[in-house]
């Protein structure tokens, strides 16, 4: 049990935010898009590997925590998140799909929860 006072630590969240538009409007299979979150999420990692968070995440297997937000209505959305993301000092990989070059997603590194949360709170759970 901790001494009474002690901080514990905060859980952390890797987040992941998809376009919507490329299942509603543009027609890619469920799986492409599962597919591009998982390139995200794995590069966000790879580049974040010596992060004390991404260590501490990754020392949790059995219990990570991921949020798949899928409210960027389109490409324009995601690039100006990441932008806004960039602006505030925050990690992530925005995964650009090769060779078409058509921007399908970005992951955070993992995060404390309450430090990146407010920043995506208009995304919406991806459905």
């Amino acid at each position: 049990m901790a001494a009474s006072g002690a901080a514990t630590p905060s859980r952390l969240v890797q987040y992941v935010v998809v376009r919507a538009d490329l299942v509603h409007k543009l027609s890619w299979p469920l799986g492409a898009v599962i597919t591009q979150a998982c390139h995200a999420a794995t590069a966000a990692i790879h580049l974040h590997y010596t992060d004390p968070d991404t260590q501490r995440y990754l020392a949790e297997l059995d219990s990570m925590h991921k949020v798949v937000l899928g409210q960027a209505p389109d490409e324009e959305a995601l690039s100006s998140l990441s932008e806004n993301l960039t602006q505030a000092g925050v990690s992530h990989k925005l995964w650009i799909e090769q060779p078409e070059n058509i921007p399908t997603c970005l992951a955070l590194k993992p995060y404390p929860k309450e430090t990146v949360q407010p920043l995506l709170r208009k995304f919406k759970l991806f459905k």
